[in-house]
């Protein structure tokens, strides 16, 4: 069986790998949402940054993109993504169906622990605050915002809050 990743953030524009195919995606009763702390790739632990994640809300859709690895290169990719999307344990590793044109799909999507106490819900403005200022061992927190901003933005996946805490945050750090 083909191994399928599920991107909502991030993985749009940082997949870590070389997907063979890819397909437009819809993920029912979960919301892409800045729902945890990030406190080793965009933040720290004494000022942590927050990245996206997908959490359970009925009647919720994700709009996002499925990417396929090569068949050859699945177990290797399989290794990389849990190194990378499972530092912690706030984030769990659940295999969603998809809706895609071509028809439903399987694929392994990394979904938020909201009993982790790296799960957080926070307003529109605590949230542009943190981000605007957290800088951990991937970079700074607003490149992540603002790239994945940009790229559900060219792909057409309208998401108000992404928009909203990306002028926010620009005006935070002087970039309006």
């Amino acid at each position: 069986m083909s191994l399928w990743v599920f991107g909502y953030g991030s993985l749009l524009w940082k997949t870590g790998f070389t997907p063979v195919e890819q397909r437009r995606a819809v993920l029912r009763d979960y919301h892409r949402s800045f729902c945890m702390l990030s406190i080793h790739h965009r933040g720290t632990v004494a000022e942590p940054g927050l990245v996206l994640a997908l959490d359970a809300v009925p009647g919720a859709i994700c709009t996002g993109v499925a990417f396929r690895a090569a068949d050859a290169e699945a177990d290797a990719v399989l290794a990389m993504l849990r190194e990378r999307e499972l530092i912690s344990s706030a984030y769990v590793e659940h295999e969603l169906t998809l809706e895609t044109a071509e028809g439903p799909l399987k694929s392994l999507a990394y979904v938020i622990d909201p009993a982790h106490e790296q799960y957080v819900q926070l307003d529109l403005e605590t949230q542009a605050q943190m981000i605007a200022r957290a800088v951990g061992g991937m970079g700074p927190n607003p490149d992540y915002l603002f790239n994945t901003a940009a790229l559900l933005d060219q792909m057409g996946i309208a998401d108000p809050d992404m928009v909203w805490l990306s002028t926010r945050v620009r005006a935070l750090i002087g970039q309006d």
